[in-house]
């Protein structure tokens, strides 16, 4: 039996999710389709930028979203021994641009995105594995053997996405060169308040508070993709990597169970020269997966949403809309991947010389510079891009 809809959406994350929500208040029909069987947020926390805060408020989720999310008012960038290299005052853009900067766990988003669509929507335990395009519509295959066809499709499923792959065949995802290690603790005894990055010759290390006295905290090391020895890495390996690393990172490394630890290889894709393939439509990780590096992979995936709603709003013919959107987004998200992928890179640097340099860099660079590549993220409005 072949089930039926005008859209599908393949992806139960949150460029999936929020598209899914944005369909249903413009009363199309759809069904989301998403491989695991529990949709829960594999990761630990991001962040959720004024940009994505704006994105969040179109869609009337922002007021909400904020209960669940931790206010950042600044995000230090720190050398080894916690001198303050780069001090952003992200209130001050707040303030200039009306919106707030958040922490938030990925759990709990996902949870409260899906709190926000009919149960019947979602499919869960489907993973699309092909394509095939006819003239009218477009047939799905799910490993599970099932089927089903709709009219217009919009792949959302992330950075390995089978299906972009078919589309696109040279979109073979690339690693950045360095490994991740993340973990959500407890914050009751440590009482961070503070979101901040070191950067350091043994690598980078990153923390921001969560609520609930939760932690996120991340770490990136250099090193070949798949490396058989950090499949293996424990607390006790980040403990010796970190330990010459200034308060707290010692601690909490010491507040960290093995079992809390989550390891991924850094990867994104190369930009691709189109988001629209008639009636198939990517977005989010799907089409244009960046670096961690600026904090802007959930960001960028609602600015699709949202653009993508306005497009279906302004638009009968979806064809045109998703073409409209592809021209309203290439140019930004590429910007987002190149941008992410360059600061990857310096904030990686192991080269003692070239740190110090860098360092010396950073730490003369007046507050105005340093707040540049912010800038240019929120003083042109994304629903005004191109349009």
């Amino acid at each position: 039996m072949i089930t039926k809809s005008e859209f599908a959406i393949v992806g139960g994350g949150v460029a999936g999710l929020t598209a899914g929500i944005a369909l249903e208040q413009l009363g199309r029909d759809f069904s989301l389709f998403e491989q695991t069987k529990e949709v829960k947020g594999i990761g630990a926390g991001f962040g959720l930028a004024a940009n994505a805060m704006r994105a969040l408020e179109i869609l009337g989720l922002r007021p909400e979203v904020e209960k669940i999310g931790y206010y950042l008012g600044s995000f230090a960038i720190l050398d080894q021994q916690g001198d303050i290299l780069v001090n952003p005052n992200t209130s001050t853009l707040s303030d200039k641009y009306k919106q707030q900067n958040f922490a938030i766990h990925r759990a709990d988003l996902h949870l409260f995105l899906l709190s926000k669509l009919q149960p019947e929507r979602l499919q869960l335990g489907k993973q699309a594995i092909e394509l095939e395009q006819k003239s009218e519509s477009i047939l799905l295959s799910f490993a599970d053997g099932s089927k089903h066809e709709c009219k217009y499709l919009i792949i959302a499923d992330g950075v390995k996405s089978p299906l972009r792959q078919q589309l696109v065949p040279s979109s073979t995802p690339r690693y950045a060169g360095y490994s991740c290690w993340r973990a959500t603790i407890d914050n009751s005894e440590i009482q961070l308040s503070l979101g901040t990055e070191t950067w350091g010759k043994d690598g980078r290390f990153g923390m921001t508070p969560l609520v609930n006295n939760r932690i996120y905290w991340y770490a990136c090391i250099n090193g070949p993709r798949n490396h058989p020895e950090f499949s293996k890495y424990r607390v006790a390996d980040l403990q010796k990597q970190f330990a010459e690393y200034h308060h707290p990172i010692p601690t909490l490394l010491a507040n960290t169970r093995d079992e809390d630890l989550i390891w991924s290889d850094i990867i994104d894709i190369a930009p691709l020269k189109n988001l629209a393939y008639g009636h198939i439509l990517l977005i989010g990780d799907a089409g244009h997966a960046t670096t961690p590096n600026m904090g802007q992979g959930a960001c960028q995936a609602l600015e699709d949403v949202v653009v993508l709603q306005d497009e279906l709003k302004k638009k009968n013919d979806v064809v045109a809309a998703f073409k409209s959107f592809e021209h309203r987004r290439l140019a930004r998200t590429k910007y987002i991947t190149d941008t992410s992928k360059m600061i990857g890179q310096v904030s990686q640097w192991e080269n003692p010389i070239m740190i110090s340099v860098r360092n010396t860099m950073m730490k003369m660079l007046p507050a105005k510079a340093n707040q540049k590549a912010l800038e240019k993220l929120f003083k042109h409005d994304f629903m005004t891009l191109n349009t």
